[in-house]
């Protein structure tokens, strides 16, 4: 085993370390964990929040007992296989041990840490568009046409995880018909390619047809209730804070694709950034949609670098290149992750963190987003409990993250239910309900019990979220008992109802 060999199985090791040991055991998992868990129960094509990447993943995790490890495993290794893509792009541009470690080091200490610290599609989607990129050097270094075919499988996968790579796409495209690179497009393997990804992207989109094509339903909701709130110049910011500490590589990416002689080929790299980023900007995306771009700029940019800083004064520009992550890893390190208690992170003021609601709170949404959940379930466990046959007892919620952390954590074998997300597919209405456990979140002046008590003989609350730094803060638990009304019969008319809205 080589020295290179050597140094990057350390920063793999380093880099699973760190996304266990930045997360405080105070927090539970994260509210989107919980349905892309619970997924792994309802196997299918698609679901109206995410493709079926994910539960895939999730199915996996069940099998390996489900346990939280597991859970934070998977975007730690996708994490790791993006930090091992870019070092094989550098290896592939000639770049030496120092471009190696630079590369490493952008990959290592940014944003990517937060990204992989949650199990959502985001990890992965990273991970494709970092491959794929991969993958177009390769190609256009040799001009195999086999690139063309793992390119198709790894874009397929890719869309299969999260829509968000058809900006890569989108990008891309205007990119090489400017370009000389164009001739790839007389090229016939590349349309057997294309087919060989529309075959493996089939399924879903048949999914989204026979299901009346939720993503539409679902893009508009984000768009009126989350993405009206995004502001351009907080998106252009980011992305600087995203790879702050690769912030001059990444500069150096763009000179070198437009002037460096031996990236000549790949100059329609630096029209791809351009193009994907003014789409975001056009479609007010989240600014996190767009950090999959990055990192195969590191690798040009940290090859173009090792070149120009080899003589003269300018090498002892060097230390100063991979002291820049770790130096600003600092700031990062105490106001990016929940490494400290919520009481802590308050107390300390550092920042105001802005909502997808578009106000700020003294803590993070994210991290708000991971609390309450254990406390949701266990009380709602041991109202569950009471009933002699549990099986006429529906647990509703107002939304999916309720429902899945109380199906998650449970000691009871709930299977909650709610009407948002996913779950209003899941309903089991088999089972003829009497009873109701109503989880409900916080709202001033409610009239929950006296709008619901005249349809059952007894109705009290069991309880509520007490955590004041979740965002679940003053969720409460109604409970309803021995139903004067078909409550199947209400279920029934409220999904036809959702789903009708949904179309």
């Amino acid at each position: 085993m080589n020295k290179k060999t050597l140094i990057l199985i350390g920063f793999i090791i380093l880099k699973f370390v760190l996304q266990y040991v930045l997360i405080s055991p105070e927090y539970d998992l994260q509210r989107d964990e919980y349905l892309h868990l619970d997924q792994a129960n309802h196997l299918a094509w698609g679901y109206l929040s995410v493709p079926p990447v994910t539960s895939w993943f999730s199915y996996i995790i069940l099998l390996l007992g489900n346990s939280v490890f597991w859970v934070k495993f998977f975007p730690a290794l996708f994490g790791a296989l993006t930090l091992l893509i870019v070092w094989k792009t550098i290896e592939f541009l000639n770049g030496n041990l120092y471009a190696l470690v630079l590369g490493t080091l952008c990959i290592l200490f940014s944003a990517l840490l937060r990204i992989n610290m949650l199990y959502q599609p985001n990890s992965f989607d990273v991970l494709c568009w970092t491959l794929f990129y991969y993958i177009l050097i390769q190609y256009i270094a040799a001009e195999k046409s086999k690139w063309l075919y793992i390119g198709a499988v790894v874009f397929a996968f890719g869309f299969l995880n999260k829509y968000n790579i058809l900006f890569l796409l989108i990008g891309l495209l205007p990119a090489i018909i400017l370009s000389k690179q164009r001739k790839i497009f007389a090229e016939k393997k590349l349309y057997f390619a294309l087919i060989l990804g529309l075959l493996l992207i089939l399924p879903n989109l048949l999914w989204q047809y026979n299901n009346h094509f939720p993503i539409i339903y679902h893009m508009k909701e984000l768009a009126e209730t989350q993405l009206v709130n995004v502001d351009r110049a907080d998106f252009v910011k980011e992305q600087i804070l995203f790879f702050i500490g690769a912030f001059f590589v990444i500069l150096s990416s763009f000179y070198a694709l437009l002037f460096y002689k031996p990236f000549e080929k790949y100059k329609f790299f630096f029209a791809s950034i351009v193009f994907t980023l003014i789409v975001f900007l056009y479609f007010k995306a989240k600014a996190y949609y767009a950090i999959g771009l990055y990192p195969i700029y590191i690798a040009f940019g940290s090859v173009f670098l090792t070149d120009v800083l080899q003589n003269g004064w300018k090498r002892f520009l060097k230390p100063v290149f991979i002291a820049l992550p770790l130096l600003f890893f600092i700031p990062m390190y105490y106001l990016a992750f929940p490494n400290k208690s919520p009481e802590k992170i308050v107390a300390e003021k550092l920042e105001m963190h802005r909502w997808e609601d578009g106000k700020k709170h003294n803590l993070s949404q994210d991290f708000a987003d991971m609390l309450g959940w254990k406390e949701l379930a266990r009380k709602t466990d041991s109202v569950y409990a009471l009933f002699p046959k549990t099986e006429n007892t529906l647990v509703l919620c107002d939304n999916y993250g309720q429902a899945g952390a109380i199906n998650y954590y449970t000691k009871k074998g709930i299977k909650a239910v709610s009407f948002n997300a996913d779950y209003v597919n899941w309903f089991n209405l088999e089972l003829y309900y009497k009873n109701l456990i109503r989880v409900k979140e916080f709202e001033e002046n409610s009239n929950e019990l006296k709008e619901t008590s005249p349809f059952f003989e007894t109705a009290f609350i069991a309880g509520e979220i007490t955590n004041k730094y979740a965002r679940e803060y003053g969720t409460t638990i109604f409970v309803f008992t021995n139903a004067k009304i078909n409550i199947n019969k209400r279920l029934e008319q409220e999904i036809k109802e959702e789903k009708k809205y949904a179309k």
